[in-house]
This record gives C-alpha cells, structure tokens and sequence, in this order.
C-alpha cells in the first residue's frame, strides 16, 4: 500500500512538472501565428491578421464578411503574464459595438505549447481555442466550445496565407 501511494505521489509530480514546464512560455513562442490569413467560410469571408511579437505582446484584427456586410469584428491581443502568454478577445458588431463588458474582456490563458501549435482555454473552461500551423501556408484555427447543454462542438477554420 506505501509502495502505491509513493508510485502516485511520483507520477503526479511528474505530470505536474511536465505540465508547468509545458505551460511555462514566452510570447516570441507564437512566432508562428503572424501573417495575413483568410478563408471563405459558410458563415461568410474571413480575415485575421495576426502581427509578430512586439516587447510582450501580439494583437490580432478579424473581420467576418457576408455579402457585403459586416457580420462581426475581433480585436485580440495575447500578452505575456509571468508564466505563460493570456489571449483577451473582444467580439464587436457593426458599427464597433461590443459584446463583452468594457471591464472585462473574454480572457484564455495558454494551457499547451509546442511548435506550431499553441492551445488557449478559457477560464470557465467552456472555450479552447487552438491555434495549429500546418504547413508555410495554412494555419487552422480551431474553436471548441460547449453548446448550451454542455455537449462539446467543435469548427474548424482552415485559414491561407494571404499576403
């Protein structure tokens, strides 16, 4: 019985020192994500330009397009905290009118980092969204949301390397 505490004990911080090794990153990590990417989506055309690390952080515009007409805007950043790069988002209708509250911005500390790849969770943990570059010209974007009856979804944005 000591023996199989002391074997649990030991996994445990193994995994918990190779989850705090993992989660502990710098912004330059999402190198990565810069460019200008888009996609033609059901939902209408997309585009999200995502700039390169400048000093802590990163800042992202998007824009969904119908025909013709805004369907909704993104503004996102990514700053660095102590230990780990946190994603602030603000979804906005037309005319910059914004969801979230002005005091409180849609907040999802990066939970995984590897090369090309990093993962956000949002801190209710309804909401992951990762970032994945599959190749020198496309990047997914993939969202992973709970639906109102806590079923998991999940979409896919296959995005081009525009420019």
């Amino acid at each position: 019985m000591k023996k199989a505490l002391l074997l649990t004990l030991f996994i445990s911080a193994i995994t918990f020192s190779a989850y705090a090794q993992q989660t502990k990153a710098d912004i330059k990590d999402l190198t990565f994500m810069a460019g200008h990417w888009t996609l033609q989506h059901k939902w209408g055309d997309m585009e999200e330009i995502w700039s390169k690390p400048m000093g802590d952080n990163i800042v992202s515009t998007f824009r969904c397009v119908k025909n013709g007409k805004v369907v909704f805007y993104e503004f996102m950043a990514i700053e660095q905290s102590d230990s780990i790069p946190v994603l602030i988002l603000r979804h906005f209708n037309k005319g910059s009118i914004g969801w979230e509250d002005k005091d409180k911005p849609y907040l999802m500390p990066a939970t995984s980092i590897r090369q090309n790849e990093v993962v956000f969770q949002s801190l209710d943990k309804n909401v992951i969204i990762t970032y994945k570059r599959t190749s020198e010209q496309n990047m997914d974007c993939i969202l992973d949301e709970k639906d109102k009856d806590g079923k998991w979804t999940k979409e896919v944005f296959a995005y081009t390397l525009s420019k």
